[in-house]
Parts: C-alpha cells; structure tokens; sequence
C-alpha cells in the first residue's frame, strides 16, 4: 500500500460517488430470485455450520447499492439492516434500491475504522467486495469486534486472493488484445473515456483497490481483534476468468453499443461456471488459488 490513507479514502469517495448510478448494471446486480440466491449462496460459504441463523440486527460494511444487505433482507436472513459506506452517492442509490423493493435500511456514510455505533450493537457484521479497499484493517476489525454482540458472527466475501489478483491479470490482457476483434463482431463502437464528460471514474478505479490477502492474512486479522472459530474458503476460479474478461471487453466499448443478447449470454455462461466452480473445484483445491476468499468469524460470549 503506497498511497497515503487520505488519499485511498478520497480516491474511494470519489470513485464509488462517480460509478453509483451506473454500477448495478456493471456488475451484473440482481435484486431478485437469482441475486438472492447468490447472495445467500456466499454467506452460506462464509459460514459454514451457522448458515441458516436468522440474525437479528446486520451491520453491511462498504454496503455499496445494497447488493448484500437487501438480498439478504429479502431472503429473511437479516431482520432489520443497517448499511455503511464511505461514498454518499452509493448510499444514495441503495436508498433508492431499497425504495423500490419496499424495505427498510437505516444508513451511515461512515469509514470502517471508526464505526459510528455503540458497543454491541449488532449480532452480524459483514460485507462484499470490500475489506480491500480499507487502508487501516487493524482498527477495522477491531471496530468490528467492538460493535458485535457476544456470539456475534462476522462473515465478509469476495476479497481477492493474492493468487487471484494477479491471475487476473491474464485475461484482461487477453481480452484487451481481442477487444477490436470482439467490437466488430457484436457491432460496438470503440469507447472514447477522454471525451467524456467525467472519466473519473474509469480513471480512479486503478487507484481504489489497495490489498490482495493470503488466507493468513484474514485469519491473523481475526485472531488479533479477538474473534474465534475463524474460517476461511475460496470461491470462483474458472468463473472469474471468465468474469474479467466479459468485464475487460465490455469496457472498451460504448455501453448502449452492446447488444442485449450478449449480455445475457455473458451473465448465463457466468452462472453456469459459478455452479462448475462450486460443484468441482472448491471442494478439492485450496482456498488461496480461487480469485475470491470468503471468511467467518464469532465473538467470544454467549
């Protein structure tokens, strides 16, 4: 981590308030059946044993849209959620969401360092896709642990691995190599980030991811803010391969330019891969080769 805590705070802000309008439909977030699934399929991962505990009050860290906290709002996982980030226009856009799905979401733009809630406040702390963006993890799991009941459960999914990463490298230069090749054949124009109006978002999005993890590394991180029974599994090899590269080549083209029937074709071949990834490959390979890691933890108590 070269940059300052400032700047990957500022960086993250900035980003996220720059892509919130557009970010569901980046990454493919669905609010229905199939996002449920998903959302629970991952918690159920983390988990293990505990996957079926209703869990009164969920904390999300690094909410998002809400991909996570209404997901598992509306599969009755959670009883009633609170949702933080660090960016006001995702906070803007998960209130919308949540609008829309008819549910209720108290919301805190906060930093995860220094969680403006009182000691044991919640019964599951948890989140997507983030703890690689926080530049101090120490103070952060020790504010989870803080803010967690006694008995209380953490669980975060989709944090990189370190192999991940730079696995990941391979077909976003791939796809950058086909991408000419790929617009012809689908009919898309090349995307001109320049010429538009605020290309921050594209710009900064280099700069917002700051770790890549070792399943050591989530364990230590654990132990020292005094969490037990700490696991931690892989998930999503041959489909994040797959998934970098529909991301990558999509990026290179004029959005409104990619047909619809591409699209679904991408979203299904991922699932599909998702269910290989999960049926074959995590059951047999070690956590840290998968792009993903998923990790659980409990406070001490009763």
């Amino acid at each position: 981590m070269s940059a300052s805590p400032d700047r990957i705070k500022e960086v993250n802000e900035r980003y996220h308030d720059a892509t919130a309008d557009s970010y569901d439909s980046k990454w493919g977030i669905d609010f229905g059946p199939v996002g449920q699934d998903q959302v629970t399929g991952k918690l159920r991962k983390a988990l293990g044993r505990r996957a079926d505990v209703t869990f009164a009050d969920g904390l999300e860290i690094g909410a998002g849209t809400g991909y996570f906290s209404l997901n598992l709002l509306q599969a009755g996982v959670i009883e009633r959620a609170t949702a933080t980030d660090i960016s006001p226009g995702m906070l803007a856009t998960l209130e919308r969401n949540a609008s829309d799905l008819e549910l209720e979401v108290r919301t805190a733009a906060a930093e995860a360092e220094t969680l403006p809630f009182g000691d044991e406040s919640f019964d599951l702390v948890f989140g997507h896709a983030v703890l690689h963006h926080i530049p101090d993890l120490r103070r952060a799991f020790t504010e989870f642990a803080r803010v967690l009941r006694p008995g209380g459960t953490i669980a975060f999914c989709g944090e990189p691995s370190r192999y991940g990463d730079f696995l990941a490298a391979v077909p976003k230069r791939t796809a950058l190599l086909a991408a000419p090749v790929w617009r012809r054949v689908i009919g898309a124009s090349a995307r001109d980030y320049e010429a538009e109006t605020d290309p921050n978002g594209h710009r900064l999005e280099m700069e917002v991811d700051v770790h890549a993890f070792s399943p050591r590394d989530l364990r230590r991180l654990c132990r020292d803010s005094g969490l037990d029974e700490v696991r931690v599994r892989g998930e999503e090899l041959l489909a994040s391969i797959h998934g970098w590269t529909v991301r990558t080549l999509e990026a290179t083209a004029v959005p409104d330019d990619v047909p619809w029937r591409w699209r679904n074709f991408a979203f299904r071949s991922y699932l599909a891969l998702q269910r290989l990834d999960h049926q074959w490959l995590e059951p047999r390979l070690p956590p840290e080769l998968f792009y993903n890691l998923l990790i659980s933890a409990r406070k001490p108590g009763a």
